[in-house]
C-alpha cells in the first residue's frame, strides 16, 4: 500500500521485550522540537553555559558533517528511508535530530516538498527506560553512528542522573560489564577535568586504558592534572603519543617522571629520555649519532662537493663546533 501525507498507520515495535505500540505517518517539520538528552544534541548543551534554544541547536546541528551529508541523501533519495520517533503530545524527537535538521535545510529552499516528515509516533506514557533502550539499540547496538564520546555520554547519563547499574545497562545492550564501565569512567573523568571536547575522547581513552599509566596515577595523584593541561595545551599533540610515548614516560624511572611532572622537562624530552633510558644515555646518543654522521665517507663526499658559499657557512660553524668541543672535553676530563 502507497502511504499518502493524510494517511496513519497502526505499528508496533520492540523494546525490552515488550511490543510497544506506534502510529506511522507524517508531522509538519517546523512544529517538532529537538531532544535535549539525544547525545547529538547534548554534546551541543554541554559545550555552554546555558541551555541553547531549539533555533541554536538547529544551527549547531546543522554545521556538522554528518547533517550535510544527509541533506544531500534525503534530497536524491525524495524523503527519509528510516522515519523519526516522535512522542506523542510534546512532538519532542526522540530518534532522528540530525534528520530533522536535514528537513529543515531542505525546507528553506522548498517549504511544500519538505514541510512533512515521516515519523513514529511513541505513546506519550512511555517511560524513560524504553526510551533509552530505543536510543542504544539503533545508536550502541545497530547503526553505531555515534561517536564514542557521544554513546559514553548516553551510558553515563543512563548511570548517573537515572540510577541504573552498569551491569543492568551491560545487560539491556548487550555489552560487556567492563566495556560500559570503561566507556562511563572516560566520560566522568572527561567531565571530572572540564575537557567536553569530542575530538579529545580518544585521547582519554588511551589514558583511562593503560595499567602502566594507572599505576603512576595512583603514585603520583598530580599526574592527571599535568596530563590534562598537556592535552588540552597540545602538547601532548596525538592520541597515538598517549598510547605510545606517555606509556613509555609512566614506565620510565622515578627521575624522568618527576621531571615530566614538575615541569623541568617538556612531553617530548621526557619521552625521549624514556626509549633512551634517561637523560645521561640520551646525551651520549646524541653525541653518537653526531660522530658517526661526521665520519661517515658520504658526509665528506657531500662536503668535497659544496659551493663556495655554503663552505665558508660549514666553516664558521666548524670553528664554532671545535670550540664547543675543546670547553666539553675540558670539562670532562677536569
Amino acid at each position: 500500500m502507497i502511504m499518502t501525507e493524510d494517511d496513519w498507520v497502526k505499528d508496533t515495535i520492540t523494546l525490552r521485550g515488550e511490543e510497544i505500540p506506534v502510529r506511522v505517518g507524517y508531522l509538519t517539520q517546523a512544529e517538532l522540537k529537538f531532544y535535549p538528552e539525544n547525545p547529538r544534541v547534548y554534546t551541543i548543551l554541554s559545550a555552554g553555559t546555558k541551555e541553547p534554544t531549539q533555533q541554536e541547536i538547529e544551527i549547531q546541528l546543522l554545521a556538522r558533517d554528518n547533517v550535510k551529508q544527509l541533506v544531500q541523501s534525503i534530497k536524491a533519495n525524495g524523503g527519509l528511508t528510516d522515519p523519526v520517533f516522535v512522542l506523542d503530545g510534546s512532538n519532542i524527537v526522540i530518534e532522528g535530530n540530525s534528520r530533522l535538521a536535514a528537513y529543515r535545510a531542505l525546507a528553506r529552499s522548498n517549504p511544500i516538498q519538505w514541510g512533512k516528515i515521516k515519523c513514529k509516533v511513541l505513546p506519550k506514557e512511555i517511560d524513560e527506560d524504553k526510551i533509552f533502550s530505543l536510543l542504544g539499540e539503533y545508536h550502541i547496538i545497530g547503526k553505531q553512528d555515534w561517536i564514542p564520546y557521544e554513546q559514553a555520554g548516553y551510558l553515563y547519563r543512563r548511570c548517573i542522573f537515572h540510577k541504573v547499574k552498569p551491569e543492568l545497562i551491560a545487560k539491556d545492550l548487550g555489552l560487556t560489564e567492563s566495556k560500559v564501565n570503561h566507556l562511563i569512567g572516560v566520560y566522568t573523568f572527561m567531565v571530572a577535568n572540564e575537557d567536553n571536547a569530542p575530538d579529545r575522547w580518544s585521547y582519554y581513552d588511551e589514558y583511562m586504558k593503560s595499567s602502566k599509566i594507572k599505576k603512576i596515577r595512583k603514585k603520583y595523584p598530580e599526574f592527571d592534572e599535568i596530563v590534562v593541561q598537556k592535552i588540552k595545551s597540545q602538547e601532548i599533540p596525538k592520541a597515538i603519543d598517549v598510547r605510545e610515548g606517555l606509556k613509555k614516560i609512566a614506565n620510565s624511572n622515578d627521575k624522568i617522571v618527576k621531571s615530566f611532572i614538575n615541569g623541568k622537562a617538556d612531553f617530548q624530552e621526557s619521552m625521549e629520555h624514556a626509549i633512551s633510558g634517561g637523560s645521561d644515555t640520551n646525551c651520549y646518543q646524541k653525541i653518537q649519532k653526531f660522530r658517526l654522521w661526521f665520519v661517515d665517507p658520504k658526509t665528506r663526499k657531500e662536503v668535497s662537493n659544496m659551493s663556495e658559499q655554503v663552505t665558508k657557512k660549514c666553516i664558521y660553524e666548524l670553528k664554532k663546533i671545535k670550540q664547543g668541543l675543546e670547553f666539553l672535553l675540558n670539562r670532562l676530563d677536569a
